[in-house]
């Protein structure tokens, strides 16, 4: 088979600030996978947790240096493919573009959706929530304007973890439920508060309404969120503290549910490892995004009807998305009925 890379730089309409920096560019790569006249799309997004870097650089040096050894295999030796990946020890985000691009020519092979291929039920898809970065409260507000300029966002995601400490955290969070008193909200701290922060904004938050708190201490403290999760009226969900379903028995106990995250996990295979050894333990599912096109989150979207709660709007925030795939219809993302993915790239 073939394999062809492609990078491109797409542009934020709103810069995004979450606990750990600020961005308004991101540098992707999409993959193509060519065989029997059949071209499969993947995307990897770099992104940074910690130690865990994935630069664009360095996806890039990776599947510039594993393509020579991709070329002899056939896109339907999907397994062999993932055992030799992980054999040289590719990025997550590199094996995702991979993985993304054969399930695309697999499903394009045989004429189907993905969903349909996987026997999926598109009436159970949960509406997309929208994201609100680390702002002044005036800033939210604004924020909340411009998204109800793209689309009618009812449910919002709100970033805290305020540099400045939970006193700014806690006056955004009032703006936000007096612009918006009617919608639904859930609080992503991406690891920003200590745990005496994280147990007084727990119970303030769940006073306030909010249906769940995401990653509300650092990757490495989880032995903490024992204590975090008796005091939290809220369900806690891990995001930075769960990559892959090697991740999830040693989070029991200490947490409700899972964000997956297609560059984290690796693909679409590994996240569907992960949906079911998060229901096995009980967990709930979420599907999470970085600064993915709507090429990464349209296959996230395929496997959205297993999920309690999806956060796949960042295309949706893109001024320059090169690709066209999932349609947002009443608030969900509802992949289509073209065959693979059902994506495309913009002016073909």
């Amino acid at each position: 088979m073939e394999i062809e890379l492609y990078p491109y730089t797409v542009n934020k309409r709103f810069a995004l600030q979450i606990a750990r920096g600020t961005s308004s560019q991101n540098h992707n790569l999409a993959v193509g996978i060519t065989a029997d006249n059949i071209t499969g799309w993947g995307e990897a997004v770099p992104f940074s947790i910690g130690s865990q870097v994935q630069s664009f650089d360095r996806i890039t040096t990776a599947l510039q240096a594993f393509i020579p050894h991709l070329v002899a295999y056939h896109p339907l030796q999907r397994q062999s493919i993932e055992s030799l990946m992980n054999k040289h020890q590719l990025p997550s985000a590199a094996m995702a573009a991979i993985d993304l691009a054969l399930y695309d020519w697999l499903a394009k092979s045989v004429g189907l959706p993905l969903w349909k291929l996987w026997g999926l039920d598109r009436d159970k898809i949960v509406p997309i929530s929208a994201t609100v970065g680390i702002n002044t409260p005036e800033g939210a507000r604004a924020r909340i304007r411009g998204w109800l300029e793209v689309f009618d966002a009812r449910f919002l995601k709100i970033k805290l973890g305020n540099p400045l400490g939970i006193g700014a955290d806690r006056e955004m969070m009032l703006a936000v439920k007096d612009e918006m008193p009617d919608a639904k909200l859930t609080v992503d701290a991406n690891g920003g508060w200590n745990l005496e922060d994280a147990i007084f904004m727990s119970q303030w938050l769940g006073d306030l309404g909010v249906e769940y708190l995401e990653q509300p201490l650092a990757r490495g403290d989880e032995d903490r969120l024992i204590e975090l999760k008796k005091a939290s009226p809220l369900p806690i969900f891990a995001d930075e503290s769960c990559f892959t379903s090697r991740d999830i028995p040693s989070l029991v106990g200490r947490v409700d549910g899972i964000n997956i995250k297609l560059m984290k996990a690796g693909g679409l295979t590994e996240a569907m490892r992960m949906i079911h050894t998060a229901r096995a333990h009980g967990l709930q599912v979420m599907f999470g995004c970085y600064s993915d096109t709507v090429l990464a989150n349209t296959a996230a979207a395929q496997l959205s009807p297993l999920a309690d709660y999806l956060d796949l709007d960042s295309h949706l925030n893109l001024l320059d998305d090169p690709f066209i795939g999932a349609k947002l219809i009443d608030g969900k993302l509802i992949p289509g009925d073209l065959p693979g993915l059902g994506i495309d790239r913009m002016g073909r």
